[in-house]
């Protein structure tokens, strides 16, 4: 099985009912996660009991990003059965920013670190990263096994980068915080929904996945305004959504 489902799509905080930003992308057994925003653990575990997954990859250190870290360090924490430590992919400042919520348990205890942006082999995936615009050091990431290729932005602003990472991607995560602004008219720091379309259509990028909306804003309209610079499917993205390749 091969599927991408849906954890969390809120930026900043989550809306009521729904979690911020977090993904799982399963591939033939292999469980990774990408990002782990306030409340992506509970809805990680209706499909992973425990937290039982095989990596993680955390694109930056703002708690709409990492925060359920710490749940998922102390489910693994106090397992009957701990096992090796699971490999851990992030930028500097996250093991620090998660750390800080843990008194007594020690992050290093559940996780093997490896740090962002630098490239890896993560079980069937090649790991690609570079850094992206953001207010922070921030991870833009690509993930690619044979016949799949997922690209995703995380919480940044575009960067030369991004076309690299999304090259023909087959799904194209890209962070749609912003609207009503195109291509550099916005905060550096973050994107619109324009420039997630503009910057999906400059990839090749086959379909357009939208997250991390700010809490209360029309996802219709970002959809819209995606599809006003993309011509391909562009899909705004609901909690439990799930996306088969």
């Amino acid at each position: 099985m091969r599927r991408l489902t849906v954890l969390g799509t809120c930026g900043a905080w989550p809306e009521a009912g729904r979690s911020a930003s977090g993904f799982l992308l399963e591939y033939d057994g292999f469980r990774l996660v990408l990002d782990l925003g306030y409340g992506t653990f509970p809805r990680l575990s209706e499909h992973c009991a425990d937290g039982q997954v095989d990596a993680v990859v955390i694109t930056h250190e703002h708690p709409d990003h990492c925060a359920d870290l710490s749940a998922l360090c102390r489910a693994r924490h106090f397992a009957p059965e701990r096992g090796d430590r699971l490999p851990l992919y992030c930028t500097p400042g996250v093991v620090t920013r998660v750390q800080a919520m843990e008194p007594t348990e020690s992050l290093l205890d559940v996780f093997d670190v490896h740090p962002l942006p630098s490239g890896h082999q993560v079980g069937p995936f090649r790991l690609d990263t570079a850094l992206l615009p953001h207010h922070v050091p921030h991870a833009g990431v690509r993930l690619t096994a044979p016949g799949l290729s997922v690209a995703y932005s995380g919480d940044a602003g575009p960067g030369p980068a991004l076309a690299r990472l999304a090259a023909d991607a087959d799904l194209f995560i890209a962070g749609a915080t912003l609207q009503g602004v195109g291509s550099g008219d916005g905060d550096p720091h973050l994107m619109s929904a324009a420039e997630a379309g503009a910057w999906g259509a400059r990839a090749g990028a086959g379909r357009l996945l939208l997250t991390h909306f700010w809490p209360g804003s029309d996802r219709t309209r970002s959809t819209a305004e995606a599809r006003s610079t993309f011509a391909g499917e562009v899909v705004a993205a609901e909690e439990g959504m799930a996306f088969t390749f």
